[in-house]
């Protein structure tokens, strides 16, 4: 075959050249020996036929055990005990079936299987069931019939998110409200969902929708694939959730768990059929040491089925835009790329590597793109891996984007690390815009990450316990202004110079106090950090609606301009000695003052002859600051000797401040 695109884009990438095609013809290997030539799209429709359905002559329930000997649905309809009026008939290839007539169930109607093996049995949520109910006393999760007289009816059925660069809001539907308590899909749509709008964000993504045992996970330990989880309300009310986000024009996707799952037996797919590896790796591998899950097995059809058929299940049934994929490092390493340092292309090429799980991104990618070309793929990938958000037909993984994860770790350490006098600009600027020429990144300063109990936010790590005593407006305090002011000025860096999208989580835009702690043992069970105080956020006499005020300027200008749209970010100026950092996007200029004492007059930066208007700056009086720069003046560059000669825009530059420029037509005289 030709030479692959990835390959060619990038030399060093040559002497793994046999590695690299290799991975991609097995990927196409695998796609054909799944669909025989016909598309993935018909091939993922798993759900479809497992699970409960109900048709025109009454229910029928599917399930997929192989190593079971007998299943029985037990619950409301038979008193929770075996019934053989409700066991399954085996069907051949493992597959399970059970015919019951209207009466026999009814909708909310609880329920569960029991599950026998040789050796044992056990109480079993069906693995593709679409509902999933937990009993507040015992704590006990059932599956819910969940069939309503009136299905759902989109009002905006035809939503498409198009090209636009994604301004992504990480949102959490149980915590987004101020009381201390789990809210609800309903709250988030009414409450949530038009201050995202406001804000110019133009992408919700969503945090543990499928359902998951413990809410203290953040849903990261999902147990129930196909189920939303029934803590935040119905199915049908995150339908009217995403529904109404598109009516607002704005995508939503959600965190997809594909890398592991919860280990419980009850709720979960742990010991499904009564092995360990009916859907995971069996032994060490099957285990995975830092979060205690299981890990899937990627090398087998039916779990391909499964998950690819979950993919396909997401976008179609409740039209979400897409995904971010959680853990995409710990599926592509045996290792997990635990405590690894990846240094050189080899970490890359080598037996490390875990082929089915690039394989699997592959057959995941193309799929989300067959059924709807401008859905959203976002990689959670820290090891760098090239061709990872690469198209397929090059070579790579076809994610569309992979998170910046270096840049928020840049931030804290340098927040940790050095004064504020010694932060260099020319490094920061590497840092923000360093990736590579062929991928796109979602860039962010802070998401939920550094949000969690044990870590900091930003503007936790910049004003500390001044946020207890000093938020007030009649209450000057130096530790404040300083963090204020760089608490904007670290946005506007990463935000104006992200590689093609930027992220935000719900609340650090306007400085969100302390952490996030979901109830647990060790807070005796409080939601008291579980939740957002949109409050201070809106009240006059408090800071905080500063850093939303001018959060809110920056992403309309981005959204407005399709600024992250523009490919290339160019370096202009930097002085490390005066913590000067100049650099260009399209037709705009952003200038920073790092410096925490100095302010420059007439400072000169290089530039072509040209006229410049501000847009808006940090140091404005509506956002904080102090109102020191003329948003009235035009400027325009000025010769350094002849008109042929280098031109320079002559600025006033206050300490701790960043300007937005917009360039103005301009004719040159001669």
């Amino acid at each position: 075959m030709d030479t692959l695109k990835l390959i060619a884009n990038d030399p060093w990438l040559e002497k793994h050249a046999d590695v690299i095609t290799s991975r991609y013809e097995s990927a196409r290997s695998k796609e054909f020996e799944l669909t025989q030539g016909g598309s993935l799209r018909d091939f993922a429709s798993g759900y479809f036929y497992y699970g409960l359905h109900r048709t025109n002559e009454g229910w029928v329930i599917r399930d997929w055990a192989p190593n079971a000997t007998a299943i029985y649905l037990i619950g409301d309809c038979n008193g929770w005990k075996k019934d053989e009026a409700y066991r399954f008939a085996s069907v051949g290839n493992g597959n399970w079936e059970l015919l019951l007539s209207f009466d026999q169930l009814a909708h909310e109607d609880l329920y569960a299987f029991n599950i026998e093996w040789d050796g044992g049995s056990g109480t079993r949520i069906p693995a593709w069931v679409k509902r999933a109910v937990q009993d507040d006393e015992t704590k006990i999760f059932s599956a819910q019939v969940w069939s309503p007289e009136q299905t759902y009816e989109w009002k905006n059925p035809d939503f498409n998110r198009g090209k636009e660069a994604p301004l992504i809001y990480e949102s959490h539907v149980g915590m987004a409200g101020e009381e201390e308590r789990v809210h609800t899909y309903n709250e988030f749509r009414e409450n949530v969902l038009p201050r995202i709008k406001a804000a110019g964000y133009n992408t919700v993504q969503l945090m543990a929708i499928p359902e998951h045992p413990y809410y203290g996970s953040f849903g990261y330990h999902v147990s129930s694939f196909f189920a939303p989880s029934s803590r935040f309300g119905t199915p049908d009310e995150l339908k009217a959730l995403i529904d109404e986000a598109h009516g607002l024009g704005l995508a939503v996707i959600i965190d997809l768990v594909h890398s592991h799952a919860v280990k419980n037996e009850n709720e979960g797919l742990g010991k499904y059929d009564g092995t360990r590896y009916q859907f995971f790796h069996s032994g060490p591998k099957g285990e995975h040491p830092a979060w205690d899950s299981y890990c899937f097995n990627y090398g087998k059809n039916e779990v391909l089925h499964f998950l690819l058929s979950n993919i396909r299940y997401w976008l179609e049934e409740f039209k979400f835009d897409g995904f971010r994929y959680d853990g995409v490092t710990s599926m592509l390493y045996f290792d997990h790329g635990l405590g690894k340092a990846f240094t050189g292309y080899d970490d890359y090429y080598n037996a490390n590597v875990d082929i089915e799980a690039t394989t699997y991104f592959y057959l995941a990618n193309k799929l989300m793109h067959e059924i709807n070309p401008n859905s959203l793929s976002i990689a959670e990938e820290m090891s760098g891996l090239p061709g990872l958000a690469s198209p397929l037909a090059d070579g790579g993984l076809g994610f569309d984007y992979r998170m910046a994860m270096g840049v928020p770790d840049y931030w804290i350490k340098l927040i940790k690390e050095v004064a504020d006098e010694d932060w260099d600009v020319g490094q920061i600027f590497y840092e923000l815009t360093s990736k590579r020429l062929d991928e796109r990144v979602v860039s962010y300063a802070e998401s939920h990450d550094q949000a969690l109990v044990g870590d900091k936010t930003i503007i936790f790590r910049l004003i500390d316990k001044e946020m207890y005593f000093s938020m007030r407006k009649d209450q000057p305090n130096m530790t404040v202004d300083r963090g204020i002011a760089l608490h904007k000025i670290i946005r506007l860096a990463t935000a104006s110079s992200a590689g093609g999208a930027y992220l935000n989580f719900m609340g650090n835009e306007f400085g969100h106090p302390e952490w996030i702690d979901f109830p647990r043992e060790g807070n005796d069970w409080s939601f008291k950090h579980a939740r957002r105080l949109w409050s201070i956020a809106d009240n006059p006499e408090l800071r905080f609606h500063w850093l939303a005020d001018f959060d809110q300027e920056m992403m309309q200008w981005i959204k407005r301009e399709r600024l992250l749209e523009i490919p290339e970010v160019f370096w202009r100026f930097d002085n490390k000695t005066d913590q000067i950092l100049a650099f260009s996007r399209g037709e705009f200029l952003v200038v920073f003052n790092f410096n925490p004492i100095n302010s420059y007059t007439g400072y000169g930066i290089p530039m072509d002859a040209s006229k410049w208007k501000v847009l808006f700056d940090t140091d404005e009086e509506r956002f904080g600051g102090q109102g020191r720069i003329d948003k009235g003046m035009t400027y325009y560059t000025r010769p350094a000797a002849g008109i042929s000669s280098q031109h320079y825009l002559n600025l006033y530059l206050p300490a701790r401040t960043a300007v937005v420029f917009k360039k103005e037509a301009f004719r040159r005289i001669r």
